[in-house]
């Protein structure tokens, strides 16, 4: 079930998030940068959605609006999930609300490193528009558009 997070929360997004990124600390070489996040000040400032599955938090969203559009913050799933199809619920929710909001497209961005993440997003129709570093990471950015392929 898709709810909005509420503070109360914020526990439980923290050890979500931290279990979805953890085993890429070693190859990054540092904390993503999602573990770095204070999530009851995320949940304050930007949009944040979770999957309860009734036993708890097993995945989560967070969306904003940026200077280059609407932005997929965060997207993660707890690892004894994988595989149920939460993480696509989640960009398909993310890009329903991009649309209704009247974006003609979204993006989001994952570490160079992180290329199961790229596969993913490449095949469900994200495209790599530019490659930053930012804060000492080295980002791929990609966009998808969300209106209809006129051919």
């Amino acid at each position: 079930m898709l709810r909005p997070a509420a503070e109360s929360d914020a526990s439980d997004v923290t050890a979500l998030v931290n279990a979805a990124y953890g085993h890429y600390v070693e190859r990054i070489g540092q904390l993503p940068g999602p573990m770095t996040e204070d999530y009851l000040e995320v949940i304050r400032s930007r949009r944040v959605t979770v999957v309860d599955d009734g036993d708890g938090i097993v995945g989560v969203i967070v969306l904003r609006i940026t200077k280059e559009g609407f932005l997929v913050d965060n997207v993660a799933v707890h690892p004894t999930q994988h595989g149920r199809g939460i993480g696509r619920a989640l960009l398909e929710f993310a890009e329903a609300e991009a649309a209704s909001a009247g974006f003609e497209s979204i993006y989001l961005f994952t570490h160079e490193t992180m290329t199961e993440n790229l596969a993913l997003y490449q095949r469900i129709g994200y495209v790599e528009y530019d490659r930053r570093p930012v804060h000492g990471f080295s980002r791929v950015y990609l966009r998808k558009s969300l209106t209809p392929d006129p051919s």
